[in-house]
């Protein structure tokens, strides 16, 4: 029996709990590199890599055949119980590539937010300290933690209150919006007069790059600015790099672009090409604060996530992915600021840091006056022309290009030519 995407979508409204959303009601049959076909056949250009997890794109075999190879093996058997080889030699050569000389050691998990809950749970155990600040328009993930940390209420919050108390909220840098550095740095320090003084706070955490906020980078001086204040007042900075790492910004991890060292860092995504790892990265010496028994879980670390997760690391160096996502950035900006001036109505502003790229569409050229509809109009036209694209931003606003790192050059501007065609209908 053939399955098609209508009946599949059927199955899902009956047997899924409608809190998971889903963007595109097509179903992936396969995939390789930087293209995906559906279960009726239809092929797509894949600019969303399932959120920046296939970096080193989809399905590539040397990662396969490192992953085939260890279930031969094992694929369980809890490091915390069994311990196993592939862990340390993964957190051996992260503590190498973190950011800074401080002597690091890492924790390994399953995802993104339990990467974060741990993190949070190292700093308090490091400082003695209960406090947390996070960013407006920061996304930390869906735990409860995760959530109270995440500077976004729809569709994150709504609903699951109440959240972990003593975490605080600053406005995040955005120069297009009108939010200098200067004021996000006189938010903070007025929120260490009338809320929590800073010798109360563990620690203070961002997304070099913010992801579901808008793709809106911090820059250098900034990071260096929040850097100051930590060590001021003996706060732990955390670099949540969870959508920012593994070559995606052109250098390893984005904090890389800005000359400090953090204090811990969270990641996950791309770590592992498509296997389910997270990790928790850090100075050493604040890593060994929590107690024995204290981190941890059942899957932290999964065996197959940990070979996947050495390979990636050297394809990235093999194939010279870093300096790939920068070429592929600056072929993306040549189209997209074309496309701006044939369409200035519609795209306020294109942006990247490497091959994390972004276009906001907004009314009549105007910042103030996002165009969410548009953008939503965009993806599904996209899609259905045969182009995977996701969107984000407080605003709902932003379309956020994520190509695989790998992709050929020829299936890049396919993709970019169904984008401009796909817009231009859509504003006539």
């Amino acid at each position: 029996m053939t399955m098609t995407n209508k009946d599949l979508w059927a199955r899902r409204e009956a047997a899924v709990a409608r809190g998971v959303g889903t963007i595109h009601p097509r179903f992936t049959s396969h995939a390789k590199n930087a293209e995906l076909w559906d279960v009726e056949g239809k092929r797509y250009i894949d600019f969303a890599t399932g959120i920046a997890v296939t970096n080193t794109g989809h399905s590539d075999p040397r990662i396969v055949e490192a992953v085939k190879a260890q279930i031969d093996k094992f694929s369980h058997s809890c490091y915390q119980v069994n311990p196993y080889e592939s862990y340390i030699s993964l957190a051996e050569k992260l503590n190498q590539l973190a950011p800074g000389r401080t002597p690091k050691k890492s924790i390994f998990l399953s995802t993104g937010a339990e990467a974060v809950e741990n993190a949070i749970k190292i700093a308090r155990a490091a400082t003695g300290r209960p406090g947390v600040i996070a960013f407006k328009g920061g996304f930390h993930g869906r735990t409860m933690m995760g959530m109270a940390l995440t500077g976004k209420v729809a569709p994150y919050k709504v609903g699951f209150g109440p959240f972990p108390a003593d975490i605080f909220h600053v406005p995040f840098p955005v120069d297009y919006h009108g939010i200098s550095e200067a004021d996000s740095l006189m938010a903070l320090a007025d929120l260490f007069k009338a809320d929590i003084e800073p010798q109360r706070v563990a620690a203070i955490i961002l997304e070099p790059v913010q992801g579901e906020g808008g793709f809106y980078a911090a820059s250098p001086s900034f990071m260096q600015s929040l850097r100051s204040i930590c060590d001021e007042h003996g706060i732990l900075l955390i670099c949540d790099e969870i959508q920012t790492g593994f070559a995606r910004t052109g250098a390893m991890f984005a904090t890389c672009h800005s000359g400090i060292e953090p204090d811990l860092m969270t990641v996950a995504k791309a770590m592992a090409g498509g296997f389910p790892i997270s990790g928790v990265v850090g100075k050493a010496a604040i890593m060994d604060m929590a107690a024995p028994g204290g981190l941890g879980g059942t899957y932290g670390g999964s065996p197959l996530g940990c070979v996947a997760g050495l390979k990636v690391l050297e394809i990235i160096e093999q194939d010279g992915l870093c300096a790939r996502a920068n070429e592929i950035g600056a072929l993306f900006m040549k189209k997209l600021n074309a496309l701006q001036a044939e369409c200035p109505n519609s795209i306020g502003n294109v942006r990247n840091i490497g091959a994390m790229i972004a276009m906001e569409l907004v009314h009549n050229g105007n910042a103030e006056k996002p165009n969410p509809e548009l953008t939503q109009k965009l993806v599904q036209a996209a899609a259905e022309n045969g182009l995977i694209l996701l969107s984000c931003g407080v605003r709902g606003n932003v379309i956020r290009f994520l190509p695989a790192l790998t992709a050929p050059e020829a299936i890049l501007t396919e993709g970019l030519e169904i984008l401009s065609q796909t817009l231009k209908s859509l504003e006539q």
